[in-house]
């Protein structure tokens, strides 16, 4: 074996052939091997790979956001002022099949976290922060009866409340439509920005079927939601920087 692996080597060194066909074998072997082990780095890298892009998102959603409500920006870049600031989370705890619904999220006081922040997905919204200690945050589901959200049909713009019936995960009702709006089975249903919590036009879900209700003057919608609300990972908290400022000025209209 000795002699015939030296024998080996001399006629590979010797013959340009058998050179090529022996560097053509050891580049696909080591090709192999590197790109296996390549393979199981990336595997074991997916955690940091996924909060590196979660915070690229959320960097993004920022910028699209307050590029919608600052319509007379003409560019985009570090000077101009955001109205809504997004924090990434991860859900801990979900609960879907009550009917009161909440979240446990990672992200807490320690973090700016507050009551009434609103929390959204990458496919659209999610609940409204419930409750906040040092290091975590509940959530209200949208899936919870006490649950009512300001939403709108994306078409017409005509303003309906977002609230949930308790009988599946998937589908939400919209209610206060009046029976003026032209609605479609099929059509979008985004936030109003009408609340202080929500901005304008994140997703919702599209309409499955509507009917008048029993007075006849305002719809009763079933809404598909966008969300998969039985599998969430990874959301965004949003927090409106000038709630503070919109809330003190409604309560001395009111007053």
């Amino acid at each position: 074996m000795l002699l015939f692996g030296i024998a080996l080597v001399f006629t590979i060194q010797s013959h340009s052939y058998h050179k090529s066909k022996f560097i053509n074998s050891a580049n696909f072997l080591s090709g192999g091997v590197y790109n296996s082990v390549n393979d199981i780095s990336s595997y074991f890298d997916l955690k940091s790979q996924n909060k590196i892009l979660s915070e690229e998102n959320k960097r993004l959603n920022e910028l699209l956001t307050n590029y919608q409500i600052d319509t007379n920006s003409v560019d985009i870049d570090s000077t101009l002022k955001l109205n809504y600031k997004y924090t990434t989370a991860s859900v801990i705890r979900n609960s879907y099949s009550l009917s009161n619904n909440f979240l446990l999220i990672n992200k807490g006081r320690n973090d700016s976290i507050k009551q009434d922040f609103g929390v959204r997905s990458p496919l659209g919204i999610v609940g409204i922060i419930d409750a906040v200690s040092g290091n975590y945050a509940t959530v209200l589901s949208i899936l919870n009866s006490k649950s009512s959200i300001s939403v709108k049909l994306k078409k017409s713009g005509h303003i309906g409340s977002l609230i949930w019936n308790g009988a599946s995960p998937n589908i939400i009702q919209l209610t206060d439509v009046e029976k003026i709006a032209p609605v479609t089975t099929g059509d979008t249903i985004v936030t109003s920005g009408q609340s202080s919590i929500f901005p304008e036009n994140i997703p919702v879900g599209t309409i499955t079927d509507a009917k008048l209700d029993a007075t006849e003057n305002f719809y009763e919608i079933n809404v598909q939601l966008f969300n998969d609300m039985t599998n969430l990972e990874h959301v965004y908290i949003i927090e409106n920087t000038d709630k503070k400022e919109i809330e003190t000025l409604l309560e001395s209209t009111n007053e």
